[in-house]
């Protein structure tokens, strides 16, 4: 069963995701990435793996995308906030977070929020970036740097959702200045992190995976062989590695 749940976040806006119930006390928080929303394809289709896998599900999005109130956020720290917003909800309703998942600039989003909040045990991370101050030209432009110095913010195109996400200079320097190296060591060393992610990926390169690899203390990297950055004819081994995950991290719970 799915139900549209409405939450407010700390600066009283609205925050509007989907809930897949299973009946399972454990949930999953999944995060989309730029420009995306919580009906985007790769997030639907990992969100009712698992819930066909019995697992419950909380997709939302983020403030200034999708149904959520609130402007759109280049940077990572009030996406972080949404999502300690949602774990909280749960967690008053006396329901765990299982894991949270993150997909894009989610999946980073997923491990600064593990970095800075220590009560996830479980994170998994689709094709998050590593490298913050690369993919700028092609977000923003070759000439972002002249653009954003002189008007004070870049306004991008519309992709998947409705209205004009504005980028301003402060959201692109907090961007800059999140150092994913210091993120990952803050993670603490019993947080299991999960990072998938395509050997054909050209938005977000696999090396950027490998230094995740490198750093994270209890990590497990997994490469899908000829999938691009948004998994498109990899759907399903996409969505069945992520539940295969999930069930195997569930096991090792029960057996603790």
């Amino acid at each position: 069963m799915q139900y549209k749940i409405e939450i407010k976040n700390k600066n009283d806006e609205k925050l509007v995701g989907v809930l897949h119930e299973t009946g399972s006390n454990e949930i999953v928080v999944v995060c989309h990435g730029l420009r995306c929303t919580k009906e985007q394809q790769i997030i639907r289709n990992i969100s009712m793996a698992l819930e066909n896998a019995g697992i419950s599900v909380f997709r939302f999005d983020f403030s200034g995308n999708g149904e959520s109130q609130g402007l759109f956020q280049f940077g990572y720290h009030r996406e972080v906030e949404d999502i300690r917003t949602v774990t909280e909800y749960f967690g008053a309703e006396k329901r765990a977070i299982l894991a949270i998942l993150g997909h894009s600039k989610g999946g980073s989003d997923v491990l600064i929020y593990a970095s800075k909040y220590h009560d996830i045990e479980a994170v998994v991370n689709v094709s998050g970036r590593y490298h913050l101050d690369r993919g700028l030209k092609e977000i923003l432009g070759a000439d972002f740097e002249e653009r954003i110095k002189k008007h004070g913010y870049i306004d991008l195109e519309k992709v998947e959702t409705v209205g004009v996400k504005r980028v301003t200079r402060e959201s692109l320097m907090e961007r800059l200045n999140t150092n994913m190296h210091d993120v990952c060591l803050s993670i603490d060393k019993n947080c299991r992190v999960f990072t998938i992610h395509g050997s054909r990926d050209t938005v977000v390169k696999r090396d950027d995976a490998e230094e995740f690899n490198k750093i994270i203390p209890n990590h497990r990297l997994h490469i899908i062989k000829g999938a691009n950055h948004g998994y498109t004819k990899h759907q399903d081994e996409l969505a069945s590695t992520v539940v295969h995950y999930m069930q195997e991290y569930l096991q090792l719970r029960k057996d603790k």
